[in-house]
Order: C-alpha cells, then structure tokens, then sequence
C-alpha cells in the first residue's frame, strides 16, 4: 500500500459481501468463501482453500465476540483482498471465546508483505471489535447494506 492508514474498502469490494442464511460447517463456508474470492479477485481457488485450510490447523483464527479473520498468504497476491459473510446460522469456528461465529473475513494476502498483511488483519479486527458494528452487520439488510456498515460509515 502506500504508506497510509489501509480502510476496510481496499480489502473487500462492494461485490466481496455475501449474507447466507445457512452452511453446513466450517470446512464448506471456507470453501464458499474461497470461491467467491477466486470469482471477484482472480486468486487461485484451491491454492487459497488448501492454504487457509492450512493456517485453520495450526489454529482458529475466530477471534470472538462471533467474529472469525480466516486467511492465507499466497504468491500471487499483490495486495490484499477479501470477501465478508454474514451468516444467518453461526458456524463453530472453534474461536478464542468458544462461542460460534457469524461474521467473517476471509482474506488472501501477499506471500511476502508481512507489513501489509498484519494492517490489513488489524485493520479489519479493530472495525469487527466494535460491538455496535457488529451489531449492525448481523442486521444487515443485504449485502450492500452490510458492506455500507463495514466500509462507508466509518467512525473508527
């Protein structure tokens, strides 16, 4: 990035957010998640799958309050990007609090940017730590009204 402050709307596009009613578990949401990030953002479907499957083993990235930041580090990614699920039926993630999640960032970031990848993580993890946000998110219209939340009415 450029040296400033990274937002939330460098990571995740407007056609990044999805709401979905219900999934079967982990394991297939990440798939879900993988698949809409290689569709809008041109990254490599199952090398971003195998590779946050991977990270998920060495241990959840469900960082609490119902939120959960899955992510990879790949070759092919310049900058980072990222796909928001709101779920209508929370998922054990096996995060921090024990409690299910139903908001979720899947990122992919820069094989080599570690800079770049940790703002990105806490860029996102200091939004999704607000609990009026997150709030918001579960009550979230639709997806643009969900990204809106996330992205344009910033007060962080």
């Amino acid at each position: 990035m450029d040296g400033s402050i990274m937002n939330p709307e460098q990571i995740i596009g407007p056609d990044r957010v999805l709401l979905i009613e219900k999934t079967a578990d982990k394991h297939a949401l990440l798939a879900a998640l993988a698949r809409r990030l290689a569709e809008r953002a041109g990254c490599d479907e199952p090398a971003l799958l195998a590779a946050v499957l991977k990270r998920e083993a060495l241990g959840s990235t469900g960082i609490g309050d119902g939120v959960a930041i899955p992510h990879a580090r790949l070759a092919n990614v310049e900058n980072p990007v990222g796909v928001l699920a709101i779920l209508g039926r929370p998922v054990d993630f096996q995060a921090i609090d024990d409690k299910p999640v139903d908001v979720v960032v899947l990122l992919a970031l820069p094989e080599g940017g570690a800079g770049t990848a940790l703002e990105a993580l806490s860029c996102l993890s200091r939004r999704l730590r607000q609990p009026k946000l997150r709030d918001d998110l579960r009550r979230a219209a639709n997806s643009g009204a969900a990204y809106d939340i996330l992205c344009v009415n910033q007060k962080s």
